[in-house]
């Protein structure tokens, strides 16, 4: 791509998205996705850990760090927009490994990272919240030492979970505002009165809100409620995959070929990837 703007100043355009109004921030999954966001108008793009692991026909949370940071500079690549990295946990045991692996995040050229608290364990989801703190400052840390600009996301994971413990949520976010998170992140919270309690706790800074499924809220509304910015998660690859499986399904089960009536023409998707040569 011509006139690509540079890491920096992506990095630039990406805080002051945060600073006001509430923008969205899709999900793709991979470069193609990605460039078709862009063209729409978005101004910046998250990635989805679930969405790039399907892809790699593995299970959400079974990607090894070598393949995300891999995924994560093909991302930067395919588009001219900040990329916000979903970095799970930190793809490490403690906090010296998580400021290692930000570090290289760092280098492939994303705009912004998010650390989750979550522990995969099904026993104990949640990691104790000294722990996370600790793990949330290393990737401070790292941030700081790499020159600052990339932006810090903290996410709370107890509604996803199955810990939907709204005051627990809250000192979390707190907590990780306190150790350096630039943008608070509660997944799985829905209603108006969980979102607003969220935005209020950790005001002035940036609140995420997750639409990863048919809502009666829209944009406006979310803005009203003093969100930032909101993303999709997984929701686009799993539309992508619904359709792909119900087409697929009804030839092999069958023997049908009407599943491909929303199916998107090959000339626009042709004239959307063409490059010059």
């Amino acid at each position: 791509m011509t006139d690509t703007p540079s890491i920096a100043a992506r990095r630039q355009a990406f805080r002051h998205l945060h600073a006001s109004g509430c923008f969205v921030i899709p999900n793709p999954w991979d470069a193609g996705s990605a460039r078709y966001l862009e063209q729409l108008g978005f101004q910046a793009l998250a990635t989805t850990s679930s969405g790039s692991a399907w892809a790699q026909a593995k299970a959400d949370g079974q990607v090894e760090v070598g393949e995300v940071l891999a995924h994560l500079r093909e991302m930067v690549v395919a588009t001219r927009l900040p990329i916000n990295a979903d970095f799970e946990a930190g793809y490490a045991p403690d906090p010296a490994g998580v400021m290692r692996n930000v570090r290289l995040a760092i280098e492939t050229g994303v705009a912004g990272l998010s650390i989750e608290d979550s522990t995969g364990d099904a026993d104990a989801p949640l990691r104790d919240i000294p722990v996370a703190v600790e793990r949330m400052r290393a990737a401070r840390r790292a941030i700081d030492e790499a020159g600052g600009d990339t932006l810090l996301v903290g996410r709370a994971e107890n509604f996803f979970v199955g810990r939907p413990d709204l005051a627990d949520t809250i000192r979390r976010l707190q907590a990780y505002a306190e150790a350096g998170a630039d943008c608070l992140y509660a997944p799985g919270i829905r209603t108006r009165e969980q979102i607003e309690a969220v935005v209020r706790a950790v005001a002035p800074r940036p609140v995420n809100l997750l639409i990863g499924a048919t809502s009666d809220f829209t944009v406006a509304d979310v803005a009203a409620m003093g969100v930032r910015r909101i993303s999709v998660g997984g929701a686009l690859a799993r539309a992508a995959w619904g359709g792909f499986m119900n087409a697929a399904r009804l030839i092999a089960e069958e023997g049908r070929f009407d599943g491909f009536s929303q199916a998107a023409s090959g000339v626009e998707l042709n004239a959307l990837f063409r490059q010059e040569r």
